[in-house]
């Protein structure tokens, strides 16, 4: 059987590995930066297994960060502080 791909690119990236500690709850990211993403960042924590490409604009919507990574408020404004700080 033939395979039929859409798409089969390699591309150059640049990774990041954070752990840090909030107030409840311990964060441990790979940060995924790439072309691919328009500006974005593929952020994955890896304790949950949840990821989102985010960019500035993610982060203002209300309540993304605490849908995308099943986080309450507070953890949420967390890691959203800590992302403005990577995706601007």
């Amino acid at each position: 059987m033939e395979r039929f791909f859409l798409y089969d690119d390699t591309v150059d990236t640049k990774t990041r590995f954070v752990s840090f500690a909030g107030k409840n709850e311990r964060f441990d990211l790979a940060i995924v930066q790439t072309d691919r993403f328009y500006d974005k960042a593929l952020v994955l924590d890896l304790q949950s297994n949840r990821y989102a490409i985010i960019g500035s604009d993610d982060l203002q919507q209300p309540g993304y960060i605490e849908h995308i990574y099943h986080l309450n408020e507070e953890d949420a404004n967390e890691l959203r502080s800590f992302l403005h700080e990577i995706v601007g």
